[in-house]
């Protein structure tokens, strides 16, 4: 039997980044060791982006502010015997909103940063193929997510108006500082993360992961489903909001 003149065929070895390759072969491959210590380089770039932004942010926190609250009804608060303001209840409430929003804005400042190092940590690991679709679908989504946040904050007045407005006959609204820039947060940030959808459901369809044709048979039901949703995630009696989402 001949045994030493066969070559044996050595199976590929698995990369951290999930695709097949021969260590010995590639001398871009790394091991799993390297691959943490890029991804931790990569989380500390991105919180050092943020860190720097939140200060930016905190240093012009009264314009911000000022930016924020211009959804607010402008008319007398009985109580406050001035137009209206936020609460705050505790000492530290006024230091605690600004802290927020500086971060909140830090985050959507640096979303750049953030998709470049993430881009940067998964490019390696992709074929010219896949580059070649995720660097536009980069690009477009955040397109489409600054528009989405941009419309948000145009159409947040109207479900801000009715909310405090629906039993002001019974109550005399005193919106804390805490409540309303959670509110306007999550308002906002749906109108971005709705704004993706076109994108995501044309990346799967890139992919196949989903089918046009299948896409094309349930549209009746996901226009039900997305006017749902469109509700739930814009409260107030307006039309505009929902249809707008």
């Amino acid at each position: 039997m001949a045994t030493g003149n066969v070559d044996q065929q050595q199976e590929p070895l698995l990369t951290f980044d999930g695709f097949s390759t021969d260590d010995e072969n590639d001398p871009n491959a790394m091991s799993l060791v390297e691959h943490l210590e890029e991804l931790r380089w990569r989380i500390l770039k991105c919180l050092i982006a943020v860190v720097i932004f939140s200060i930016v942010a905190f240093i012009f926190r009264s314009y911000i502010l000022q930016f924020l609250a211009a959804p607010l009804p402008t008319h007398t608060n009985p109580l406050l015997k001035g137009p209206q303001k936020f609460i705050v209840t505790d000492i530290t409430g006024g230091f605690t909103a600004y802290l927020l929003i500086a971060v909140a804005v830090g985050v959507v400042a640096s979303l750049p940063v953030l998709l470049y190092q993430t881009w940067a940590f998964i490019a390696p690991g992709l074929y010219e193929r896949e580059k070649k679709y995720a660097v536009p679908f980069i690009f477009i989504g955040i397109a489409l997510f600054l528009a989405g946040i941009s419309i948000g904050y145009i159409v947040i007045r109207f479900p801000v108006e009715w909310l405090i407005s629906f039993a002001s006959s019974d109550f005399v609204p005193l919106i804390t500082a805490n409540s309303y820039f959670t509110f306007a947060a999550l308002f906002i940030m749906a109108f971005g993360l709705v704004f993706e959808l076109p994108l995501v459901i044309t990346f799967m369809a890139k992919v196949g992961i989903v089918n046009l044709d299948t896409l094309k048979k349930k549209r009746p039901v996901a226009h039900v489903g997305m006017w749902i949703a469109a509700t739930v995630l814009t409260p107030g009696a307006d039309l505009y909001s929902p249809i707008i989402l």
